[in-house]
């Protein structure tokens, strides 16, 4: 496959096509069809979601692109209002075979190389230019979703073409996979054989919905979302998706180059394993917080990684001390690094 940009053009004829979001009132919802799915299964699409304009938003001087991890999609209504209100427009995507994108048939988040999503990426960075031309936009992103983005941003970086991203945000990024150095070296060449022959098998893997029990409302959390969009235990992961992200992770611990300014957010502890149980609501019990902050260097560029005292693995979804926390750091890092991309001032002589 070619991982060249996506050529459609983009106008602002194309407004029209926004549709009322399932999300109600204030936000919007733009499908592109992709055609034919490359991992063979039924024709693919992927979903912008915007959020509208309020009254008492401050005047919008850049653009923020939220991308979800696995088993997710955007409901974060909250984390929209945050951008806003230091004068982003907010756009997120649901990436095919996630959330708002996903067809019936189609088996949730597969797919055999995560550079596929360039696609819809550059898609976003389109259609968001046509709202705010020549804008700044930084690029956020949950779990996988961060290990996404920063491939991205590193392909775009060496391209050298389209709207330039002036910042990364990623909350937690899953940059390697939890377990024994075992399973992470002869498991993963494993891993690689079986994928090839029958990418979409799917993983063995023990069910635990503790993360999702942890954070619904009809649990012991205070969040609303579509169940079927984003199972209290997940979707189960095929062979042909884990050796995609292991082939990108691999790619990091060689070193990237992202060729802008990151903050890397993420909890203080990890509780892996087991069902829910109160220890979950404050620590991270999907990924190992030990491994972010080993390979969070490996981004390259000026790097911010911030441990969140009692976050969950979405650390804007933890409990309230720990997600005011996690605002307040990135409201600074957005302060310093829009500071960062203003012009020099000019002495007089």
């Amino acid at each position: 496959m070619s991982y060249a940009i996506y050529p459609a053009q983009v106008t602002e004829s194309a407004a029209d096509l926004w549709l009322a979001d399932l999300l109600g009132p204030g936000y919007q919802a733009l499908t592109l069809e992709l055609g034919d799915d490359p991992d063979g299964e039924s024709p693919i699409a992927a979903t912008l979601v915007r959020r509208e304009p309020r009254s008492d938003d401050p005047p919008a001087t850049a653009s923020v692109l939220y991308v979800h991890g696995l088993s997710d999609y955007f409901f974060q209504t909250d984390l929209a209002d945050a951008f806003a209100a230091r004068g982003y427009r907010f756009y997120a995507l649901d990436l095919r075979k996630c959330g708002r994108s996903r067809r019936p048939g189609q088996t949730g988040h597969h797919i055999t190389d995560l550079r596929r999503y360039d696609l819809e990426l550059e898609w976003a960075m389109s259609r968001i230019a046509v709202d705010m031309p020549d804008a700044p936009v930084v690029a956020a992103a949950h779990s996988t979703g961060g290990l996404i983005i920063a491939w991205w941003a590193q392909r775009r970086r060496q391209r050298a073409v389209g709207t330039p991203l002036t910042g990364l945000v990623l909350n937690s990024p899953f940059l390697d996979l939890h377990g024994s150095a075992l399973l992470r070296t002869v498991g993963t060449g494993a891993l690689r054989g079986v994928a090839a022959a029958v990418p979409g098998r799917m993983v063995p893997l023990p069910p635990s919905s503790a993360y999702g029990d942890s954070i619904h409302l009809s649990r012991n959390g205070e969040w609303d979302y579509n169940l079927d969009f984003k199972p209290l235990g997940g979707f189960g992961v095929t062979f042909g998706f884990i050796n995609a992200v292991r082939r990108a992770q691999a790619d990091l611990h060689r070193g990237w180059d992202t060729g802008t300014t990151s903050l890397v957010l993420r909890s203080d502890a990890s509780a892996l394993g087991g069902d829910y149980r109160p220890e979950v609501d404050r620590a991270d019990c999907v990924l190992d917080v030990h491994q972010i902050a080993q390979w969070a260097g490996c981004l390259g560029g000026r790097l911010t990684s911030i441990p969140i005292p009692g976050a969950r693995h979405d650390v804007f979804l933890s409990q309230p001390d720990a997600r005011a926390t996690a605002y307040a750091e990135l409201d600074e890092w957005l302060r310093f690094n829009e500071s960062r991309l203003k012009p020099d001032p000019v002495i007089a002589p």
